[in-house]
């Protein structure tokens, strides 16, 4: 009999429809076995009417696949996880386009407090690795997980860094965990995993560092995190990517500026210029700005004004404690987006609830 496992692994050779699909007809059937031998607990339920005659089945040379994935998993001590798991991240689950499930190494916690995102240029300047380094050193004791992409220049000054001030760090590739690139990171993702840090990658072992893989992996870096730091970067390129990615997540986004004599630091000054970003030049300046530099005290709260049913139903929510607009977004899942909107403005007009930086709402009453 097969385990869930084989069947989970099947889901990353379907190409009969697509990601979303798939993980419409993953939520009907509650696991991947079910997705291939119970097809008729989804196919009702699915939205497209015209995928309800897809026929999902495991070929010969599918079932090939899988069971060499097995194998090299088992030596190389790789999990798999899934979205219907518990411990999958939140954050990039409320993505439209999350993966379905991820290969990973290492720690197999995704969900923590505070998770900053830092990107950057391979070609890296001392200036970007120094200032890298600077706020690291001014972000440690402060609970903050770092991500990012193992790559040369800004991504390794990143993980080494985070390494070097105690802060865990989570690497993404853009490559099957077979392949560490570059390969002179190596001994650096061991070092990662050593930590209790955690190696993360959508692709299969054996698959190559290929270009069309990075945009992919910049949306999991994006969606993993409550921010991120541009730490230098041209004009172009996938750190970019992967901040214009987190701003439509609505995700902060931070830059560090430099000298506009530099094409390194075009991309971080015209981030700032349209106002995308904001300017970090110190740990402090983003624990100001995401609210993490404040530490909640319980208080009994007194309210005085009437408020409307769904008015209180949010407010009883958000005087708890600070809330983001993801989290608020999630609670109320029968409300539309713009719904919410004009909630948080009555709230805001009648003053019991304020805007925080960091894209939270919180009570002032």
């Amino acid at each position: 009999m097969e385990t869930e496992l084989f069947y989970r692994l099947a889901l990353n050779y379907v190409e009969s429809c697509g990601r979303s699909t798939l993980k419409e007809i993953l939520k009907y059937s509650g696991s991947a076995k079910n997705v291939f031998e119970s097809p008729e607990l989804w196919r009702k339920q699915i939205s497209n009417k015209k995928n309800n005659h897809l026929n999902l089945k495991i070929s010969d040379q599918i079932r090939k696949n899988v069971e060499v994935e097995i194998d090299k998993m088992e030596k190389q001590g790789i999990m798999l996880c899934n979205i219907l798991d518990s411990n999958y991240p939140v954050r990039l689950k409320r993505c439209v386009d999350s993966p379905i499930q991820f290969f990973y190494r290492g720690g197999s916690d995704f969900n923590f407090d505070r998770i900053l995102a830092i990107v950057g240029t391979r070609n890296a300047s001392s200036y970007g690795i120094r200032s890298v380094s600077k706020i690291l050193n001014e972000l440690k004791g402060s609970n903050i997980v770092t991500i990012s992409g193992l790559a040369y220049g800004i991504d390794t000054a990143t993980h080494e860094e985070s390494l070097n001030h105690n802060i865990p760090t989570i690497a993404v590739l853009g490559s099957g965990l077979g392949t560490i690139y570059p390969s002179i990171n190596r001994s650096l993702s061991d070092r990662i995993i050593d930590s209790g840090g955690t190696l993360i990658t959508e692709f299969s072992y054996d698959i190559g560092p290929e270009r069309v893989n990075f945009p992919q992996r910049n949306r999991i870096i994006a969606g993993m995190a409550d921010a991120v730091l541009v730490a230098e970067s041209g004009y172009k390129g996938g750190s970019i990517i992967t901040a214009h990615i987190a701003h439509t997540y609505n995700r902060d986004i931070f830059a560090i500026p430099g000298s506009i004599f530099e094409e390194s630091f075009a991309g971080c000054n015209n981030l700032i210029r349209k106002n995308i970003a904001a300017v970090a030049t110190s740990g402090a300046d983003i624990l100001e700005l995401m609210n993490w530099d404040k530490v909640a005290k319980p208080h009994q709260i007194e309210l005085f004004v009437e408020l409307e049913e769904d008015e209180q139903y949010l407010f009883d929510y958000v005087k708890v404690q600070p809330r983001s607009i993801d989290d608020i977004t999630e609670y109320c899942k029968n409300f539309t987006p713009s719904k919410i909107a004009a909630i948080l403005l009555c709230l805001e007009l009648k003053g019991v609830i304020t805007a925080l930086p960091g894209k939270r709402y919180g009570c002032c009453v």
